[in-house]
Parts: C-alpha cells; structure tokens; sequence
C-alpha cells in the first residue's frame, strides 16, 4: 500500500499527468511563448525531469540558484552537476538557446544596418556576448560611410586575460567588406574596464595601419561589468 501511494506521487509529478492548459509546451503553442515563466520555457529545453521531480520543478531549482538566463549563460559545467536529472543533453540544450538568444540580436542589428551614434551604441549592441565571458573576446564592427553596421565579427578568442588580436587580418577583413570605418572591441574577463598598456600599443598600431589603409578606426571598446571605457570618450583615439 504505502509503495503504491509512493508510485502515484510520482505520478502526480509527471507533466504528462497535468491538466492540458497547464503545460508548457501546450500552453506556448496555444497562448504563445510571451506569456511562459522562466521555469517553463527552460522545462520545455529540459523535456523531461527525474524521479519525483518534473521538469518543471527541476527548472525552477535552477532558476533559484542561477537567478537570470544571463548568470547561466556562462557558468562553469560543474555547478551544472548538482542537480540530479541534469545531464549533459540537457546542459546543451541550455547553453544552445542562451547562444541563439545571442546571436538573435546582432544578427537583427547587421541586418537593420543600425546606424552607431556613439560608444554607448555599440556597448548596448554587444555587451550581451562579451559580460560575463571567462576569456577575452575581440571584436570588430564594420561601419559604412553613413555609420551604419556592415558586418560584426570575431577577430580573436584569448585566454583568460589576453587576446592577440592581428592588426593586418582586421584590416584586410574591413577591405573585403568595404568598410570605411570600424570600431574594436573587447572584455576584460576581470570586470576592470581599464585598459592595459597593452591595449593602448594595439590601438596605436590598429589606428596608424587603418589611416595608411584609408579604413578610419572610430574607437576602441573595452567592456565590463555592465560598463565601459571608450578611448575616443576619452580623448586617447591618437
């Protein structure tokens, strides 16, 4: 007797087993994706949960402890290993939707060729692939004549605390795509916005290549802990 209530418990838990509106895959195909919680649209990444646990459940636990989509975005796989029911399938199906999610916003800048005003522009268009990451990335944004975005592409992936970008591959990508300006930037994976010496001889040697190549580099970005330093802001673009 006590092993069938047991059972029926875990039954209780199952999705499958809720009332049709309740679910989340049928509610989002029903009433829209807008109108899901956090935890159910990670539920519906999850499919299912474990024993006792439905992939809801499962969801909002993590949804507890990592608070945001964007504290999951790039947290370490061990702290994935806590949760029971949490294996790498579903580990990749969470960190695939964050990367859409990503890339869903530049690509709708690239193709609304956005026209950038000023290094607060950029920083809102990017800072969403580079907070948070644990190495630096570098990135260039190819701008037209009119300032409005061409292309954004990664230019190098470093270690935890140094990317070498090359200033000869950055110009001739910017030549190809007939750019007539572009405007670098990178994170420091330290939260410190300040830039090193090292980034001031890079900006240097970028800005000295981009006039002898009549390719006008605008700024150079250096992201954050949601903020950033610009070098033209600054007076220091030479």
């Amino acid at each position: 007797m006590a092993n069938s209530l047991k059972q029926a418990k875990v039954y209780e838990k199952a999705i499958k087993n809720w009332p049709t509106d309740d679910r989340p895959r049928e509610k989002l195909l029903k009433k829209g994706a807008n109108t899901l919680s956090d935890s159910e649209l990670l539920a519906i990444l999850f499919r299912t949960g474990t024993r006792g646990v439905s992939a809801v459940d499962l969801a909002r636990k993590v949804i507890k402890k990592f608070k945001t989509f964007q504290e999951m975005s790039h947290i370490d796989a061990r702290d994935w290993k806590e949760f029971k029911g949490l294996g790498n399938a579903k580990v990749a199906h969470i960190q695939a939707a964050l990367e859409i999610g990503k890339r869903f916003r530049e690509d709708k800048v690239k193709k609304g060729k956005q026209k950038i005003k000023s290094a607060k522009d950029i920083f809102d268009i990017l800072m969403p692939q580079l907070r948070d990451l644990k190495t630096e990335v570098f990135k260039v944004v190819h701008l037209n004549s009119n300032n409005r975005i061409i292309d954004i592409e990664d230019a190098a992936i470093g270690t935890v605390n140094h990317a070498i970008p090359i200033v000869r591959e950055i110009i001739h990508s910017a030549l190809q795509k007939f750019a007539a300006s572009i405007i670098c930037a990178h994170n420091h994976p330290s939260g410190s916005i300040t830039p090193s010496s090292q980034d001031k001889n890079f900006t240097k040697e970028l800005h000295d290549a981009g006039k002898l190549m009549n390719v006008q580099l605008i700024d150079h970005i250096i992201v954050g802990n949601d903020t950033y330093f610009s070098f033209a802001d600054q007076g220091i673009l030479f």
